[in-house]
Parts: C-alpha cells; structure tokens; sequence
C-alpha cells in the first residue's frame, strides 16, 4: 500500500482509538465553533463531508432546528460504523461518500460543512468544486484545517519523539496530513480555482488541548490516527515502544498528568 493509500487509511482500531481519545483531546471544541457559524443562516439541508466518527455531526443534531436535514458522510466506512454507533440526538442521513464525487444533486445544500478533513483531499480544487456544485446559490462552505505543526504542541512533540525511535526514517505523517495544508493563500488559490467568486474568510483559532495524563495524547497520535499505519509499516513489532516512546516526551514538557497543550487552527468561510 502507498503512502498516499496508508495516510487515508482509517480502519481496524483506529476509528474506535480516534472516537475515545483524538475527539475529546483536539476536536470537540472546534466542531462547537464551526456549528456555531451555522446559527444565524436559513437552513433546511446541511451535508458535512468527511465526518469521522461524528463530533460535528452531534453538535449539528443539538443545535440546528428540527426542522434541517442532516447528512453526514464520510470515505472510511469504519468511522461511519462508530458514528452511528454513538448516536445523534435525532435522525441523521449516514452516507459512505467520496467528496471527489458526491452522490447528491447540484445546489441541494445550504450548507456544507467539513472538520479537518480537506487536507487528505487528493485535489483539494476538485474537491471545493463538488462541494460548491451541491450548493444552492448563497449556501455557504464552511470547513477548519490544522495549523503548522509546531503550532500545535502534542503533535509536534510526538512527532519530534519519533524521530528518535525510527532514526533513519521518521514517521512524518502528523506534519505531512494533518498539519500539512496551513498555507492561507495556497487555501484561497484552490478555492478560487473551484469556481467560488467570493473571498473567503480565515479566521485563525487557538484552543487548549487537555488530557487526564501523558499517555493519552501518545495512544491518540499513535494508535487513533494513521499515524499507526506508518510506525507499523515501518515495523509491527514497534507500536507499543513508539506509543511509550511519545507518552515519555510528552511526560517531559508538560508532565505526567495532567497535561495541556496549545492547538490552533484555521477556519474558511466562503459563500457560493
């Protein structure tokens, strides 16, 4: 399997690891805000694309009317499963779907919504330009990507740590996915390329990531993202080392427990 097929990959443990670990520690607070931006918009149908294990999706089903639809999808059937699983507090629409080519018509959202997944889109242009396809004139796209790495402690930590567990070939997925579409004008260029006339708006948020102990933001790097992947791709023997290994780093910046980190990120709003 490719690098490119290993970084997407989020299957086996990992969806179950991400939904019990990644979601409280970096991801709850921004799937709040990016709702948040849906309040004061007329809406009947909103589609979030690539949505994990559902931390977006629950927050849309507690704060939008009853009366806007809701579908969520995501490539990764795994994570669907753990969605659905946990539950909504009302009916949501659970689709597999590529954002490459989404299976809905043209202009049948007012909105569409994406938490930190563009970044694996493997063209971010043609993705914006099905996302803006399926929505209606004055819909709105509203999506979060990570900031640079070093903005964002626990994954650069990890990241640093692994370097010393895989000297001669590091494990570089953190800065290369996750973190790795942060550049503002490269964000405005494929938006613009997707046919989205008007400018779009950044806004730059910073959160707290917190964790009862070290060891937790080391098992949710580790072992709840594809991250995983890689170390064992570069030998299965070595997960539980490399997850002790970040857990010790972590141990020495911000102690054993409990611990708190920075993590910033942007958010684009941009109306069709």
């Amino acid at each position: 399997m490719s690098t490119h097929d290993l970084d997407k990959a989020f299957s086996g443990s990992i969806p179950e690891v991400y939904e019990k670990h990644l979601v409280p520690l970096i991801f709850e607070p921004y799937a709040d805000d990016l709702v948040s931006r849906l309040r004061s918009r007329s809406l009947s149908r909103v589609l979030e694309v690539a949505a994990g294990t559902g931390v977006v999706t629950r927050s849309l089903a507690n704060t939008l009317p009853q009366s806007v639809s809701i579908i969520a999808t995501d490539l990764n059937p795994g994570m669907l499963e753990v969605a659905a699983n946990a539950g909504t507090s009302r009916r949501v629409d659970w689709r597999p779907a590529d954002v490459m080519d989404l299976p809905f018509d043209d202009e049948s959202a007012d909105a569409v919504i994406c938490q930190f997944g563009t970044m694996f889109f493997p063209s971010k242009p043609a993705a914006f330009a099905q996302m803006r396809r399926v929505l209606r004139p004055g819909g709105v796209l509203i999506f979060n990507v990570w900031d640079r790495i070093e903005a964002n402690e626990f994954a650069d930590v990890v990241t640093t740590a692994l370097e010393n567990v895989f000297p001669d070939n590091p494990p570089r997925f953190l800065a290369r996915m996750p973190h790795g579409y942060c550049d503002r004008a490269l964000i405005e260029r494929d938006l613009a390329q997707a046919g989205f006339a008007t400018p779009a708006r950044i806004d730059v948020v910073s959160a707290r990531s917190r964790a009862a102990s070290c060891d937790i933001p080391a098992i949710a790097y580790c072992q709840g993202t594809p991250l995983r992947n890689e170390i064992e791709t570069l030998d299965g023997s070595r997960l539980a080392g490399a997850t002790d290994a970040a857990a010790s780093a972590i141990a020495a910046r911000f102690g054993r427990g409990p611990v708190d980190g920075m993590i910033r990120a942007y958010v684009v709003t941009v109306e069709r």
